[in-house]
């Protein structure tokens, strides 16, 4: 029996406070011992890291209790929304390896939605005000201070109700009137001193067209919503924590007497170093033309990730291994980085890719000879094989690969040292071919045909490794080197400095004269790579067959954590 419970006390604790909440839920059989989510996102913009956090919680405990998940586009805000968000939020979650039960609007629900408010004017309980937003604002008071009623907080039901759909008839211009809901003007809660539940759009809905003028509020629709759907779980960030007493009040206006009612939750948002998480700021962004448009792979959309080669499966476990809490705190982007090194390191094939050419000619080794070198494309998974690559008499190093007057620790290549071509064999640096400036134009070396790899005197001991593509079994590439977009760990928190002046100018540098091996000339869009020695590539949407481009997801090891430290 002991054991039994110590086990159960395990299980208990291992859960996070959401999970708890919904077993407890579920145990005690609260709404027919039914588990319903929602994803509800506003079509007004691409999505961004996270909101993934959002998807992961609302989709994912769906999973795990057996539940449903609908996708929600709170679409009440039709200025700015457009369906090619609708469809770029899909395509997010799918990616994500989600996938919604239902899809519904809130415009769905515009006419129900609707007569609630009819429903509340009726009881006493809502009222059409004309003042200004200003004048409203000044009524609303302080948290120790009651609010100041509105003239119009009493008008008679019959002329509330008039004037109500005379709004949505489209007789009157934005801003001339609003219905607020008649709560309490003296209430700590500043939400409940009659809040808006609805506000005159005179702007065609991408779904509804012009058949309305009158919209609601979040506040007011979104509960509503859940209600009508069947929601059981509406989990949110922590700043509606304090709309929750508002959301539970319309909930109650419009509740029938069963036991059925949506129960809101709320967990902290995700924050991450060097970037920002605001639509508003993102959106700034794009359209002073910072950035490259919302999927630009510096950008903190998931569309973003996804171009720049991070895959799902590192954004879920990292994600995971945050977790979820009821404090805000900021996240080190550092441990994103490492998720998806970590996920790539067992997926991603080995390749070879020179980013700063220089030729190696190999003195020594036949003109015109083709060697077939065996390499192994993931020595984390033995199942991926092995392929083979060219090898010849003229190579590609990296330039930074030799150095003609080296220091004592220089393990690379220089003339009168040994170096190992990886898979290939061991060379002998004998000089180099200076330009007119003194630039390296060529480097020189003699082979030693008995140190191919897998031959015994390849185990010779040579301290350095360098990796190389041959000149003529190799296809050249655009490679784009990705970093940071700003260099404050905060950028909300620099007020002094505008945006462009946070940024960092080194978050991107494209590379024109890049060579790669043969084989990536099959690759598609979006494919993982390891470049040895230098980081984790994809294939970018604008590569085709004539012009190679690739992005860095992330190099070998956290070199930002170093630099920042030198600072």
């Amino acid at each position: 029996m002991t054991d039994i419970n110590t086990n159960e006390e395990v299980s208990k604790k291992s859960l996070n406070f959401i999970e708890a909440f919904v077993a407890s839920d579920l145990a005690e059989g609260k709404n027919g011992g039914r588990m319903q989510t929602r994803f509800p996102p506003e079509p007004n913009g691409y999505l961004h890291i996270g909101h993934a956090k959002a998807i992961c919680l609302d989709f994912g405990i769906a999973e795990q209790y057996n539940g449903i998940c609908n996708l929600r586009f709170d679409d009440t805000n039709p200025e700015k929304e457009d369906t090619e968000y609708v469809d770029a939020i899909k395509e997010d979650i799918e990616w994500l390896g989600f996938k919604w039960e239902n899809i519904y609007y809130a415009s769905d629900y515009f006419q129900q939605v609707w007569d609630f408010a009819v429903k509340m004017i009726k009881e006493g309980k809502a009222y059409v005000d004309e003042q200004s937003a200003e004048e409203i604002a000044r009524q609303k008071g302080t948290p120790t201070q009651p609010g100041v009623a509105s003239p119009y907080r009493d008008r008679p039901i019959e002329e509330s109700l008039d004037l109500f759909n005379r709004m949505n008839a489209g007789e009157f211009e934005e801003g001339a009137m609003i219905l607020r809901a008649k709560i309490d003007m003296a209430s700590s809660n500043m939400h409940f001193r009659d809040p808006i539940m609805y506000r005159i759009i005179k702007f065609p809905h991408h779904r509804t067209g012009d058949a309305w003028k009158a919209y609601p509020m979040y506040d007011f629709a979104h509960g509503e919503s859940d209600y009508i759907e069947g929601v059981t779980h509406s989990l949110c960030t922590l700043e509606f924590e304090v709309h929750r007493p508002l959301y539970d009040y319309f909930i109650d206006q419009i509740k029938t007497a069963d036991d059925y009612r949506p129960r809101q939750i709320e967990f902290n948002r995700l924050n991450l170093t060097y970037t920002v998480m605001s639509k508003r700021k993102l959106l700034e962004l794009v359209k002073e033309n910072l950035v490259n448009g919302w999927d630009d792979p510096r950008m903190p959309t998931i569309c973003g990730f996804r171009r720049r080669g991070f895959t799902s499966t590192s954004v879920r476990n990292f994600i995971d291994r945050i977790g979820y809490t009821k404090y805000d705190g900021i996240v080190d982007v550092a441990l994103l980085e490492h998720a998806v090194r970590e996920d790539l390191n067992l997926k991603a094939g080995r390749v070879s890719a020179v980013l700063n050419p220089i030729k190696l000619i190999i003195t020594n080794y036949p003109e015109g000879q083709v060697e077939m070198m065996e390499t192994v494309n993931n020595p984390e998974d033995e199942s991926k094989g092995s392929r083979e690559v060219a090898f010849t008499r003229e190579l590609f190093i990296e330039r930074e690969d030799f150095l003609e007057d080296a220091p004592k620790k220089f393990f690379r290549m220089t003339p009168g040292q040994e170096v190992r071509l990886k898979s290939a064999y061991i060379l002998k640096c004998t000089g180099c071919k200076k330009a007119a400036d003194g630039s390296i134009e060529e480097i020189y070396a003699e082979y030693d045909p008995q140190t191919r790899s897998g031959m015994p005197e390849s185990n010779r001991k040579v301290k350095g490794t360098l990796h190389w593509v041959s000149a003529e079994h190799s296809l050249p590439a655009e490679v784009r080197l990705y970093d940071r977009l700003f260099t404050a760990e905060n950028p909300l928190e620099e007020k002094d400095k505008s945006f462009e002046e946070l940024l960092n100018p080194d978050s991107l540098k494209v590379l024109t004269n890049c060579r790669v091996e043969m084989s990536l000339g099959e690759a598609k869009a979006y494919d993982n790579f390891q470049f040895q020695r230098l980081g984790y590539f994809n294939i970018d949407p604008d590569s085709t067959s004539e012009h190679l481009v690739f992005n860095r997801t992330v190099s070998l090891k956290d070199s930002w954590g170093k630099m920042k430290d030198k600072r």
